[in-house]
């Protein structure tokens, strides 16, 4: 049996059958034209999502402090350092607190997760952001397509993470990310994937080719965003960073008083 791509609506042939959550046989497909992988309807996403985070997430931690980094980069350089961000898929609050203490007006929005280190500081949807960020999040969506659609209603600048699904892969095993065990996996972009989405909705893409990927309709160096990727992981991101005043002790002050 074969599916329809859900990016790009070309067909998507069986890859390979494997075991989610330890007791279901799920069956991936992948696209004949952008390489995209899904599954087949996932059924098992409210056992899954029993618990917001995986307890093999040991990641959590570094990978918000790294992408904080990256992102107030491109804030500074590119976007109004005094405006109004949303992490999408907040998870527990973290990155929103980070960049909320290096000075940044970021809110939390999860429909899945318990907002427990920025409380007070939840999303109003009425509300437009000059970007979003949305960290290891497009490899849960279901409906890709409509999912990535409502972030952009936001802001036409997204800053997200995902895995590029790698061009060696053909079982199960050859790939961590498939997080068979957590079973909230189950869309996997290619570089082409995301290329589409972009183009679809009139937008840049770029890209460090791995992990780390930004929509945006505005016109970026590419030498310049993967320097600033690389940059981000060394001792030098705190002294190229411009941040405003941090919102820590702000922030406190405010929560109390309401």
């Amino acid at each position: 049996m074969d599916l329809e791509c859900k990016i790009c609506k070309n067909e998507s042939k069986l890859l390979f059958t494997a075991k989610v959550l330890k007791k279901y046989n799920v069956s991936y497909f992948q696209c004949t034209n952008c390489d995209f992988v899904q599954t087949e309807t996932p059924f098992w996403l409210d056992e899954a999502y029993s618990s917001a985070l995986g307890a093999e997430d040991t990641g959590v931690l570094k990978r918000n402090n790294y992408i904080a980094n990256i992102a107030a980069f491109l804030i500074s350089l590119y976007f109004n350092k005094n405006g109004v961000f949303l992490d999408y898929a907040g998870g527990y609050g973290i990155f929103t607190r980070l960049m909320r203490d290096k000075g940044f007006d970021f809110y939390w929005v999860d429909p899945y997760a318990e907002n427990l280190v920025a409380r007070g500081f939840e999303w109003d949807s009425i509300k437009k952001a000059d970007l979003v960020t949305s960290l290891e999040a497009f490899e849960h969506f279901e409906d890709p397509n409509k999912q990535i659609g409502e972030i952009l209603k936001i802001s036409k600048n997204v800053l997200f993470t995902t895995q590029l699904f790698p061009k060696s892969v053909s079982k199960p095993n050859d790939w961590w990310y498939f997080s068979l065990d957590g079973g909230q996996h189950v869309a996997f972009h290619t570089y082409k994937s995301l290329s589409i989405i972009a183009k679809r909705n009139q937008l840049n893409f770029y890209s460090n080719g791995k992990s780390v990927h930004l929509f945006t309709e505005k016109k970026l160096n590419p030498f310049i965003f993967n320097l600033l990727i690389k940059v981000a992981g060394t001792k030098l991101n705190s002294v190229l960073q411009f941040n405003p005043e941090s919102k820590t002790e702000s922030d406190m002050k405010m929560i109390l008083l309401k």
